[in-house]
């Protein structure tokens, strides 16, 4: 069985590399064992660099992945983690073939099409099939909210094309389904949280509107 989830604000900060006590943090992390019942002394994570590196994983590999943005495995009781704030945190998996993925997508990310880059490497490396893999895009800031400037608005207009920008407002979420569907994968099989972290008022932690906050996570295991 694959088990996914995405903490929120009220789970506290999950990440060592914001101005947060490690201590904190460390009491943050034990709190998601008996609330989502995730190992996290197994906990696989990344020091997220807005890049396209994806890693494949093992019980041997380190609990910190350094320069990474998109974590793969198929080991089972391997909990893999991505910490964001706005960006968008991807978990993606395969049922059949027991191969799951935890990807950090933002502006960068997405623009070097890393959720495109993992989901051909499942494919490549574990034999995965583009019909078989399902996507869950969790909450994060929508195109309601995420203005960029005129020469961002332009790369995305000339990369992807106008449907993705309205008056400097950018669709991240729209651009990674289409990367994917490029490839193969179902758009039934493709979820886009509706949740906006910027405007919603929903319990997440958001850059845009505190430079200064924590970070919510997106978990994904075999059990």
């Amino acid at each position: 069985m694959i088990k996914y989830l995405f903490t929120t604000a009220t789970d506290g900060n999950i990440a060592y590399h914001v101005n947060d006590d490690k201590s904190n943090v460390d009491k943050n992390r034990e709190a998601l064992k008996s609330k989502y019942k995730v190992d996290v002394n197994r906990l696989i994570f990344m020091n997220q660099t807005h890049g396209s590196k994806v890693e494949i994983v093992t019980q041997n590999s380190k609990h910190c992945i350094n320069d990474c943005d998109a974590l793969v495995t198929n080991e089972k009781n391997l909990p893999l983690m991505v910490m964001v704030a706005d960006c968008i945190p991807i978990l993606m998996y395969d049922e059949k073939q027991k191969v799951i993925a935890a990807i950090h997508a933002g502006r960068n990310s997405t623009f070097l099409k890393i959720a495109q880059k993992t989901a051909l490497i499942m494919m490549e490396k574990f034999n995965c099939k583009a019909e078989n893999l399902k996507v869950n895009l969790g909450p994060s800031i929508q195109k309601c909210c995420y203005e960029v400037s005129n020469e961002l608005e332009d790369i995305v207009k000339n990369s992807f094309g106008d449907k993705f920008t309205n008056n400097r407002l950018i669709d991240l979420q729209g651009i990674n389904n289409k990367q994917l569907i490029q490839i193969g994968l179902k758009e039934e099989n493709i979820n886009i949280s509706k949740i906006c972290t910027k405007c919603s008022n929903e319990d997440y932690f958001s850059f845009r509107l505190n430079k200064h906050c924590g970070r919510f996570a997106g978990i994904i295991t075999i059990e």
